[in-house]
C-alpha cells in the first residue's frame, strides 16, 4: 500500500449530555453546526483524504463506471399503460440522466406528447428530483414537484398540457404528495413541518389562484403521526391517511365535492393499523385488527367504522397479507409465506382462487400500473438475482402470462451464467435466517472467493432478491453476493418484524453476524474475503455488527448510516425522530435509553481493531443528518488500533439518496466496488 498523508483529525470539543442520571461526553457534537466553516473544512479534508487513499483505484473506478453505464440501455422506456384514452409511459433519451414523461392519444402508433422533460428541467442544477406526477381526470393538466437541493422540500407546479406552459401558481416547500378532485381544478397537497419535515398538513389549492389563498383542510397535531393524501382506485374519493408505526386513521371525501368535509372512517386506536381503498359499493380495509399478519375487510360506502367491517380474506398465521389490487371481477393479493412473495388471484364470484407459479428459489414480484378496474389483466413485475426486471400481463381468467418487457442488459450478459440459491443460516437462538445468494458459474465454495453480504432489517422493510445490472461488475470479478433476510424485515411475516425492533432490536444484528459466520463455515467465503454493505438503518446495522464482530469482515461500506442512535432519538427537532419512537423506543424513558445505548454504534466505539470502512453521506440529507457519519468517523479515527482504511465521503450537493441522475449515481457505486476490489487485491499479495 502506498504511503498516505496523515488523515484529518477533528478537534475534540467535549459536550456533556445528561439524562436519567447518566452523563455521556460527546467530543464531536460540534460537527452538527452545518453553517460553521470549520465543519465544512473538516468534511472537505475527509473528501481529500479519501481521494488520496483511493488514488490507486482511479483507473479502476473509471473502468467500473464505464462498464456499469455501458450495460444500461440508453433509450430505455417503461411499458405504457392506458388511462382515459391515453397511453402513459416514461422514457430516457439517449444519454439523458432523467426521464421524459410522455403519452400518446388513442394508440401507441400516435404522435408522442412530451409532458415533462427532466433533462431540460434539470439544466444548471447539481441535484434534480422530479416527483408527484399527477394528471387531472380530464387529462388536461399535470401536477408535478421538483427538488433541486435533496432535502425533500419540493416546489409544486402545474402544467397546461394543451399549451405546454406552466401556470404561475407554484407552491414552495411542500412534499411531492397530492391528489386531484374531479372538478379538474382542485388539488390537495401535503405540507411538511418546516423544521422536523414531518408531513402534517393537507391543503386545498384551486388551479390558477394565489397559493397564499390555499385552504388548510387538515392538520395532524400528534407529533408521532404523518399524514398524506391520495385518490381511491375508483377515483370516487379523495382520502387522507394518518399513520404512525402502530396506529392509523383515514378520512374520505367525495371527489365530486372538493369543498366538502372529510369524514373519519374509523377513529384511531392504539395498536390498530388499517389502510383503505374503494371500489364499487365498498371501502376495502387491510387491517391488523385481531390479525397479526393482517386480513382484508370491507364496509359499505356509507359506513367505514370497524363495527361494519366484514371479512373478505381471513387472517392466516403463516401468511402476511402485503397488498392488493381491486378489479370489478377479480381481487389480486400479494402475500408473504415461507420467506417468499406469492400472488393470489380471487374471482369475486364463486370460482376457486389460484396462485401464480414463479419457479425460482428466490425472487421478487410486485404490482404496478393497474389503473383499469374493468380489466381482466393484472400487470405485475418479476425479478430475481439472475433475472432482470420483467413486466407481465396476466390474464386472470385464462391464467396466461404475457411477457411485455424484460430489462435489456447490454453487453454479453447471459443469465444462464449465474446461479442463485436460498440458504438457511441458524441463528444463535435456533431461528433459521433466510439468505439469498448469487454467483457466476465457476465460483468455488472453498473459502477462497470474496463475498458481499447486504442487509437492512428495520421498519418491516423487506429487501427482496431482485436483479441489479451494476452488481454484475462484482460477480464477473469473482464475488458472490448475498442478502441476509434478518429479523426486523417482514420476509417471514409480522412477527419477524416485531422480533427485530424495540427491546428485540439486537436480533437484527446477531442475525447478520450469524449469517456471516454461516457463509464462512459453509466455505462460501472466509473472514479475510467477506465484505458487508448497508445504508440508512442498514448503516446502523453495519455499525452494530462492526462493533460486535469486527474480526468477521475485511471491509464495510456504510451509506448514510444512522449510527448516533441515542442522541438523535433524544432530539425531537430532527426529522423523523418523534414518528419513530415505536421503531426504536423513546430514550426519554430510562429502560429504552439503556437498551439503545447498549447497541448505538457511535456510543459503543472503543479502542480495538476494526475492519476497513468506507462511510458515505450527503450534506443536505434530512433523513440521516450528515453529522452522524462525520462524528462516527472522527471518533473511530481517534480510537481504532489498526492500520486499516477509514474513509468518509460527503456529497456536498446531495441528500439521503445521493447524486441524482441514472448515470451519475453510479459514480458512488464504482467507488464502493473499487474499495472492495482494492482490499481483495491487497489481501492476495
Amino acid at each position: 500500500m502506498a504511503m498516505l498523508p496523515e488523515p484529518p483529525v477533528a478537534e475534540k470539543k467535549p459536550k456533556e449530555l445528561e439524562i436519567h442520571g447518566d452523563v455521556r461526553v460527546d467530543d464531536y457534537y460540534w460537527l452538527r453546526e452545518r453553517e460553521n466553516p470549520e465543519v465544512i473544512g473538516y468534511l472537505e479534508a475527509e473528501n481529500a483524504y479519501l481521494e488520496a487513499a483511493m488514488a490507486d483505484t482511479e483507473a479502476l473506478q473509471q473502468e467500473l463506471f464505464d462498464e456499469i453505464v455501458a450495460r444500461i440501455k440508453p433509450d430505455d422506456a417503461s411499458v405504457p399503460y392506458e388511462k382515459n384514452g391515453y397511453h402513459y409511459y416514461w422514457r430516457y433519451p439517449e444519454g439523458g440522466e432523467y426521464r421524459i414523461w410522455a403519452r400518446k392519444k388513442g394508440a401507441l402508433e400516435a404522435e408522442e406528447q412530451s409532458m415533462l422533460d427532466g433533462n431540460v428541467m434539470a439544466e444548471g442544477e447539481e441535484f434534480f428530483q422530479l416527483g408527484g406526477v399527477r394528471v387531472t381526470p380530464a387529462s388536461d393538466v399535470v401536477a408535478y414537484a421538483v427538488d433541486t437541493v435533496g432535502r425533500r422540500k419540493y416546489t409544486r407546479k402545474f402544467r397546461n398540457l394543451a399549451t405546454g406552459e406552466d401556470y404561475t401558481d407554484a407552491i414552495a416547500d411542500v412534499t411531492p404528495n397530492g391528489a386531484w378532485a374531479n372538478d379538474n381544478k382542485t388539488y390537495f397537497y401535503t405540507r411538511q413541518h418546516p423544521e422536523t419535515l414531518r408531513w402534517y398538513q393537507i391543503y386545498r389549492h384551486v388551479l390558477g389562484t394565489d397559493p397564499s389563498d390555499d385552504v388548510l383542510v387538515y392538520e395532524e397535531p400528534d407529533e408521532e403521526y404523518n399524514c398524506f393524501v391520495y385518490n381511491s382506485k375508483s377515483e370516487r374519493y379523495v382520502i387522507i391517511g394518518c399513520e404512525q408505526t402502530l396506529s392509523s386513521e383515514y378520512r374520505v371525501l367525495e371527489a365530486d365535492d372538493p369543498t366538502g368535509e372529510f369524514r373519519v372512517l374509523h377513529p384511531r386506536e392504539a395498536d390498530l393499523e388499517y389502510n383503505v381503498d374503494h371500489l364499487g359499493d365498498h371501502f376495502y380495509v387491510r387491517t391488523n385488527w385481531e390479525a397479526k399478519n393482517f386480513r382484508l375487510m370491507r364496509a359499505p360506502t356509507g359506513s367505514g367504522d370497524k363495527s361494519a367491517w366484514e371479512e373478505v380474506i381471513p387472517h392466516r398465521e403463516d401468511t402476511l397479507l402485503v397488498e392488493y389490487e381491486l378489479f370489478d371481477d377479480y381481487l389480486a393479493v400479494l402475500e408473504r409465506r415461507d420467506a417468499l412473495v406469492h400472488v393470489q388471484i380471487r374471482p369475486w364470484d364463486t370460482a376457486e382462487a389460484h396462485y401464480l407459479d414463479f419457479g425460482e428459489p428466490a425472487y421478487d414480484a410486485y404490482f404496478r400500473d393497474n389503473v383499469d378496474v374493468e380489466s381482466g389483466m393484472l400487470r405485475y413485475h418479476y425479478t430475481s438475482l439472475t433475472t432482470p426486471n420483467s413486466v407481465f400481463d396476466y390474464d386472470m381468467a385464462t391464467r396466461e402470462k404475457t411477457l411485455l418487457k424484460e430489462e435489456e442488459v447490454l453487453g454479453d450478459f447471459d443469465k444462464s451464467n449465474y446461479t442463485t440459491e436460498r440458504l438457511m443460516a441458524p441463528a444463535a437462538d435456533g431461528t433459521p435466517i433466510p439468505i439469498s445468494l448469487v454467483y457466476r458459474s465457476g465460483f468455488e465454495k472453498d473459502g477462497s472467493g470474496p463475498l458481499l453480504l447486504y442487509g437492512y432489517g428495520s421498519y418491516g422493510a423487506t429487501v427482496d432478491p431482485g436483479f441489479r445490472s451494476y452488481r454484475l461488475s462484482l460477480l464477473d470479478r469473482g464475488f458472490a453476493f448475498a442478502i441476509a433476510h434478518i429479523r426486523g424485515s417482514q420476509i417471514n411475516g409480522r412477527e419477524w418484524y416485531e422480533d427485530g425492533k424495540l427491546f428485540k432490536k439486537k436480533n437484527t444484528f446477531t442475525d447478520f453476524v450469524d449469517s456471516a459466520r454461516y457463509l464462512i463455515d459453509q466455505k462460501y467465503t472466509s473472514a479475510d474475503r467477506l465484505f458487508a454493505e448497508g445504508g440508512s438503518a442498514g448503516g446502523l446495522l453495519m455499525g452494530a455488527v462492526t462493533n460486535m464482530a469486527p474480526e468477521l469482515f475485511r471491509g464495510i461500506a456504510t451509506h448514510v448510516p444512522f449510527v448516533d442512535v441515542v442522541t438523535t432519538m433524544l432530539d425531537d427537532s430532527i426529522p423523523l425522530t418523534t414518528s419513530e419512537y415505536d421503531e426504536w423506543g423513546n430514550p426519554n424513558e430510562k429502560d429504552y435509553y439503556e437498551y439503545m445505548l447498549s447497541y448505538s454504534p457511535y456510543d459503543r466505539l472503543e479502542a480495538k481493531d476494526y475492519p476497513n470502512i468506507l462511510a458515505t453521506t450527503g450534506l443536505a440529507d434530512s433523513q440521516v443528518q450528515y453529522w452522524e457519519p462525520a462524528k462516527y468517523v472522527a471518533k473511530l479515527r481517534a480510537l481504532k488500533t489498526d492500520d486499516n482504511l477509514l474513509l468518509l465521503h460527503t456529497n456536498m450537493d446531495a441528500g439521503h439518496g445521493g447524486a441524482s441522475g441514472r448515470y451519475r449515481r453510479h459514480k458512488l457505486t464504482a467507488m464502493t466496488y473499487a474499495f472492495f476490489l482494492k482490499l481483495v487485491s491487497e489481501s492476495s499479495e
